[in-house]
């Protein structure tokens, strides 16, 4: 019986760290590896997978969507993409990897599918696909692998985490709705060129009608008016030293590193786990 062993990139640690965990301790899998390109990416993710792909020795096959977000967009009548309502997840990540696979599974090849769930991530449940040739596995949660382990492969191997975990705590799109307000204040610094266009989506949704926001509660151009930005880096800044100090208090429960959702104790169960693995 033919098998196929797939394991998706999403331009995150946590994708990296399994596939470099993987290729070291099962050396002995024929692993294809595979990242969906929405074409709305972070420069820095495009730039990691390029330094993942270098250590792995092995392309990373791109997946293109048959169609773009503005496609989309339109077929969604303007209203952007939100937490309750995901389509972008749906029609951007995930049916271009079910087209990339349909015709194996229909012809009876069993697709083992890698997912970078980690031990500490209990609740989660990855992608689940409903076709009996489909089998899923979280090797990082079978290893006991956790937030602390992943970090500890990546720099062990010599990969290293993308840059933007500098700046913002997950991969995936550019206007990502799920960003803390401080990650769109960033975005408009370093990549004044995706803020913009997602202000224009914005923009472009409010005139069809749309009631959201890429950010809850304000839109774009009001968080970047500069008195609101300099609010929203105050507040960044004190919840940092908060937690800095009860580190410093408890140095056993100290963090690797200070994501921007453990500053602001954000709940990382919400993201998308194809997006932000």
């Amino acid at each position: 019986m033919n098998e196929k062993h797939i394991l998706g990139i999403s331009g995150g640690r946590d994708s990296a760290a399994l596939a470099v965990y993987m290729q070291h301790f099962h050396p002995e899998i024929e692993m294809e590896y595979f990242f969906t390109d929405t074409g709305k990416e972070l420069p820095e993710v495009m730039s990691f997978l390029g330094k993942l792909e270098g250590f792995l020795g092995k392309p990373i096959h791109a997946l293109n969507p048959d169609r773009d977000f503005d496609f989309w967009l339109a077929e969604y009548n303007h209203f952007l993409p939100s937490p309750r309502t995901r389509w972008c997840t749906r029609q951007l990540k995930l049916r271009p990897m079910e087209k990339w696979l349909e015709k194996d599974l229909a012809n009876g090849t069993i697709v083992h599918s890698y997912v970078a769930i980690r031990a500490d991530e209990p609740q989660r449940e990855g992608h689940q696909s409903t076709h009996s040739n489909m089998h899923v596995h979280f090797p990082l949660r079978d290893a006991g692998i956790d937030r602390k382990g992943v970090i500890d492969l990546l720099e062990r191997f010599g990969v290293g985490q993308p840059d933007y975990y500098q700046w913002r705590s997950r991969s995936g799109c550019t206007f990502c709705f799920y960003q803390q307000k401080i990650e769109w204040v960033e975005l408009h610094d370093r990549h004044r060129d995706k803020f913009d266009e997602a202000v224009a989506y914005e923009k472009t949704a409010h005139e069809h009608g749309s009631p959201f926001t890429w950010s809850q509660g304000e839109s774009l151009l009001e968080i970047v008016e500069p008195e609101r930005q300099a609010q929203i880096r105050e507040d960044y800044a004190k919840r940092l030293a908060r937690l800095r100090s009860k580190q410093r208090r408890n140095p056993l429960a100290a963090l690797i590193t200070e994501d921007v959702d453990d500053v602001y104790g954000a709940n990382q169960d919400t993201a998308c786990d194809v997006c932000s693995r």
